[in-house]
């Protein structure tokens, strides 16, 4: 008989309510059973009790660990000035988690995060859903077949709506940066430049950011990540300068061509077999990428994010049952956290700066006016 899974979610109506679905991704998972889940707001309570179909609810997560012998929480607001508390609180009770991100908001929060899981030997999950897509897996055949040439640079663009910049970076930077790592491993330094209507940002440009981020500046992010191998990685955003249609993805610049990979489930990617770069000039064209491979039409009709969620726990639950880190797990949740925070403490000190970062706090609270 499979193992019976209890499981507890956590949310706060009002400061992050549920995530992106966090809440309910336990429905894919037949040995899971969602026995509680905790939320100040008493409206915001009923109606999850209502959603998930928990048999109690609890206006303080505390509480919920204390009386519930929980196996997994998921731990769902997406404001991240909540994540470090609760995620600990988890793990004083013994139980694994499925988090949203961003991850928390300082490295050495992630550090505390990190230490607690692996004194318990508990798994984490971050809700970086992309890293689930069948297409993932295909762009990375393509690229070890050479269809691209050797890796030469990656550009990863914000969304660059009004959260353009520092907190574009932040919320849904965090993705991209994600994928980078998921593609082409980790960065060994990274250079960075934070402005302000074009200006340097200054501690006077310091302001307490959405959504629990914290110390925040900048409309604009120029930041530059260097690999051991001499490939190149970019992340760019600037408030109000989106386009349309949207830019919010990730190009692999290759020898011999293009890969354009976007966030979701089934989102197609594009190849540009051109070393150009210039399909103008070449004639060469964009074609797509589906899970069937490059050209193929989609066969699959899993395409939401919470087909995501789904994929997440499964592969949460498996790495649990096989003793292994999750596909987004504990590390890459650090990891994409150090990147960010890399490209504020790079700003701060006006260089280059080598990860593991030595700062484990807000750069940006160490800014001098």
């Amino acid at each position: 008989m499979a193992q019976q899974y209890r499981i507890g979610v956590i949310g706060h109506t009002g400061q992050g309510n549920y995530g992106h679905g966090l809440d309910i991704a336990w429905r894919a998972v037949p040995q899971a059973t969602v026995m509680a889940v905790a939320d100040p707001n008493p409206q915001g309570l009923e109606a999850a009790i209502k959603k998930t179909q928990a048999a109690r609810g609890y206006s303080d997560y505390r509480k919920m660990l204390e009386q519930e012998q929980l196996d997994i929480v998921s731990v769902c607001p997406r404001w991240i000035d909540q994540h470090h508390a609760m995620a600990l609180a988890c793990a004083e009770h013994g139980c694994h988690m499925y988090l949203e991100k961003p991850f928390c908001r300082t490295l050495q929060e992630a550090d505390d995060i990190v230490n607690a899981c692996e004194m318990r030997h508990l798994k984490l999950a971050i809700a970086h859903q992309s890293r689930y897509s069948p297409i993932l897996e295909v762009v990375k055949g393509l690229i070890a077949e050479g269809r691209i040439g050797d890796v030469l640079e990656f550009r990863a663009r914000g969304k660059e709506d009004r959260r353009g910049g520092a907190e574009d970076l932040w919320v849904l930077g965090t993705h991209l940066l994600d994928l980078i790592r998921a593609f082409h491993g980790d960065p060994e330094s990274c250079y960075a430049q934070v402005t302000q209507q074009g200006q340097p940002v200054t501690a006077t440009d310091v302001y307490e950011g959405n959504e629990g981020i914290g110390a925040l500046a900048g409309d604009g992010v120029e930041a530059t990540y260097k690999f051991a191998d001499g490939v190149t990685g970019f992340f760019s955003s600037n408030r109000n300068a989106a386009g349309s249609p949207s830019r919010w993805g990730l190009r692999i610049y290759g020898t011999k061509g293009i890969i354009e990979y976007y966030t979701g489930m089934l989102t197609p990617a594009y190849i540009l077999e051109d070393p150009a770069w210039s399909p103008g000039r070449t004639g060469a064209v964009w074609k797509p990428i589906s899970s069937n491979g490059v050209g193929e039409p989609e066969t699959r009709k899993d395409s939401d994010n919470q087909r995501g969620n789904d994929l997440a726990v499964i592969d949460l639950i498996d790495a649990i049952e096989n003793d292994r880190q999750p596909r987004s797990g504990l590390y890459d949740a650090r990891a994409a956290t150090e990147m960010i925070a890399a490209v504020f403490e790079s700003h701060r000190l006006g260089r280059r700066v080598e990860f593991p970062l030595v700062n484990r706090q807000n750069p940006l609270t160490l800014l001098k006016a």
